[in-house]
């Protein structure tokens, strides 16, 4: 399926499932500058060839997404990496130890390779990127092209961790979606940039700070000192924006209960006060690894139009707490105008 701005973003989208066929299929869609929806770890990515200029702007088209944003690109091993940025010791190590999975490096970019400059938002660093997930791991490899692929939603919505959450927000934007069930991880991968002296951390997420501190062994800047030492309007990753992974309803943080018009999105023994239209529960034992996993897919169910707002009780600022409340933090802040401005942006 060949996709053009002039599609109606109400028809549906292929979902296919990830047999070796389709892979192929759609790795050939990749070289040929179409867009791809595929499974990682973390969420659903939007796939376009990172070499190719007119393919990476089909993924700011498709998502109504800032150009000064920059893309994630996704390799299917270290060497492939190593031919678009240049590594040190540090990066070294942590790939050794923590690739292929849910981290993300920013390092300087080689000046002689491919890449578009439209994936990193002209900078001089390139965010980069080793799924651990088979079928991603499958695609890359088959296409044989760096993938540059944020979440296959609409940008500053909430990611998508199931197929169904990808065709729902981009419609007949993307041409193919390999479906291959819901995302274990849940939250997007953690940011970190290499690209001066001191480690600094740009989103938390499916890879703890702690665990980066036990491998390098000294400090890594944490928000809000990362975000107070980088430029707002120039950031180097995605997920840095103020307002992001935002539902259509109002989120509102450490409620200790529901209005009667607000939906609840509870963790831990939900023993608070009774009320609200729909009640849903992060983890009723308190692990936030299920927590994690359920956050996206949760805040969309509860993102309908009977609700006036999702209270959410809080969540420990500990482990993959921090990336929860990273999320619940962005869905929260106020938000300018919407992507697409002649729809209302209810669910990603």
């Amino acid at each position: 399926m060949t996709m053009n701005s002039t599609d109606s973003p109400q028809r549906a989208p292929e979902l296919v499932p990830p047999s070796d066929a389709n892979i192929a299929r759609a790795a050939g869609l990749l070289r040929a500058g179409e867009l791809v929806a595929f499974p990682t770890e973390t969420v659903y990515g939007l796939g376009a060839d990172a070499t190719d200029d007119r393919a990476v702007a089909r993924i700011f088209e498709a998502k109504g997404r800032p150009r000064f944003n920059p893309l994630i690109v996704h390799v299917p091993d270290q060497d492939s990496a190593e031919a678009i940025v240049r590594f040190d010791a540090r990066a070294e190590r942590l790939a050794e130890t923590l690739w292929p999975g849910p981290l993300t490096l920013v390092l300087p970019r080689r000046p002689d390779g491919p890449l578009s400059l439209l994936v990193s938002a002209g900078l001089d660093s390139v965010a980069v990127r080793f799924p651990a997930h088979p079928v991603a791991r499958a695609l890359l490899k088959a296409a044989g092209v760096p993938v540059a692929a944020p979440s296959a939603n609409r940008s500053g919505a909430v990611s998508p961790t199931t197929p169904l959450h990808v065709a729902e927000s981009l419609g007949a934007r993307v041409g193919l979606i390999l479906a291959a069930g819901r995302c274990a991880v849940g939250v997007e991968s953690t940011v970190l940039d290499l690209t001066g002296e001191a480690p600094v951390l740009l989103r938390p997420g499916g890879v703890t700070a702690e665990d980066l501190e036990a491998l390098l062994g000294v400090p890594v800047l944490r928000p809000p000192q990362a975000e107070a030492a980088g430029d707002p309007e120039a950031p180097k990753s995605p997920g840095q924006l103020a307002s992001h992974y935002a539902p259509g309803r109002p989120v509102r943080l450490d409620a200790s209960g529901a209005g009667p018009d607000e939906a609840l999105l509870a963790f831990g023994p939900d023993t608070f006060i009774r009320g609200g239209a729909t009640r849903l529960n992060l983890s009723p034992q308190g692990d936030l690894h299920e927590a994690a996993a359920n956050l996206f897919a949760m805040l969309r169910a509860l993102d309908r139009p009977e609700h006036a707002a999702i209270a959410v009780m809080p969540v420990p600022e500990q482990g993959l707490g921090a990336a929860i409340n990273d999320r619940l933090r962005r869905a929260a802040a106020p938000r300018g105008p919407a992507p697409f401005p002649s729809e209302t942006p209810t669910q990603d």
